[in-house]
């Protein structure tokens, strides 16, 4: 493909690992030698306090390895188990100085490059939730001019990238936000009454519950995009995460059972659910890519768990689709879960090839 760079070899030697703190997961990938070998997704409930993160981190303590180094991006700032952004940098810088030691720490801090522990705390504007930083420039590195969408499992975001440098309009969540950069609806987290107020049922558009009775992995579960292990967390009503249950979840958002309609229906609904969700996306996407001049070849590089609703929206674009997990040097078979948790895998990368210093 004409736009595709040579690729990211990776050639630096040594253990170096990865990792995404978020407000809901953990995320580790471990690279020896430059090559992603190990990728894994831990729930890690940031608002129910640090302590949910120390058990994810004890979790994944045996699959690290020895004398590695660790590199580290976050999004948990924006939990609401802390008071303000400011003091949840602080307080995840503090438990990474307390778990990791600080000596050999280096924390991403997107625009500014890697930086030590102690350095950190004077740069909480760029370290704040920069970890689609990592991935994008990653993917501009490698792949020269896209857009790269990664869709976790609460929000989207969506970079574009020219020349192998990133071409984002914004820089923090609320720039993104306002730029179509980040769309706030993800693959298994997001509320249905988030996407849309009414779906039609029978014929008629019903107004939904204002209720977290359902959620996107519902509609996942229905539609059989889900990959279960994807799904870390209860359901809405704490039932069973079962295609019935699902579509008992989905009834309960318009005021019915599951036994009202044929199963048949509710699939309809929950693919109408999708349907307007992609719309939403697709919207940003288009936004974006028309502000960044891409041109009509530039891919889009699909990335987190969310990646078969990304497919479709490269389709709806007009553009060729590119997965992460293909662009970056990785054992096989490593390659799925590393893309599922892209911003843990691109800060390993990144550092072992020295880009920022």
């Amino acid at each position: 493909m004409a736009h595709m760079k040579a690729g990211f070899a990776g050639e630096e030697k040594g253990s170096v690992t990865g990792w995404d703190i978020g407000g809901a997961h953990l995320k580790m990938s471990r690279a020896e030698n430059g090559q992603i070998i190990l990728t894994r997704t831990i729930r890690a409930s940031m608002w129910l306090g640090l302590d949910k993160v120390r058990d994810a981190l004890a979790e994944l303590q045996p699959l690290l390895g020895i004398d590695t180094t660790h590199v580290v991006t976050m999004t948990g700032e924006l939990s609401d188990g802390f008071t303000s952004r400011a003091a949840g940098i602080h307080a995840i810088l503090d438990f990474i100085a307390t778990e990791f030691g600080g000596s050999g720490v280096r924390v991403y801090a997107g625009r500014s490059g890697f930086v030590d522990l102690s350095r950190a705390y004077g740069l909480g504007s760029d370290i704040a939730s920069a970890n689609w930083h990592a991935t994008a420039e990653l993917s501009a590195i490698v792949a020269g001019e896209g857009l790269f969408v990664d869709m976790g499992s609460t929000t989207t975001d969506i970079l574009p990238f020219k020349n192998g440098r990133l071409s984002n309009a914004g820089y923090t969540d609320a720039e993104r936000l306002m730029s179509g950069e980040l769309v706030y609806t993800g693959s298994t987290r997001s509320a249905l009454i988030g996407i849309a107020e009414k779906v039609p049922v029978r014929g008629t558009m019903t107004p939904l519950m204002n209720e977290y009775f359902a959620n996107t992995a519902d509609l996942g579960r229905i539609l059989g995009t889900l990959d279960e292990a994807d799904d870390h967390y209860p359901a809405a009503d704490r039932r069973e995460k079962s295609r019935t249950g699902s579509i008992d979840r989905l009834a309960r958002m318009v005021g019915r059972d599951g036994a009202d309609l044929e199963e048949a229906e509710w699939t309809d609904i929950a693919r109408w659910f999708s349907e307007h969700q992609l719309r939403m996306i697709h919207d940003a996407a288009f936004m974006v890519a028309a502000n960044a001049r891409l041109v009509a070849a530039a891919p889009v590089v699909g990335a987190g768990i969310g990646r078969p609703q990304i497919m479709r929206l490269a389709e709806r674009l007009g553009r060729p689709y590119v997965d992460f997990g293909t662009l970056i040097p990785a054992s096989d078979g490593g390659r799925e879960d590393a893309s599922k948790a892209a911003p843990a895998a691109a800060v390993a990368l990144l550092w072992s090839k020295r880009r920022y210093a």
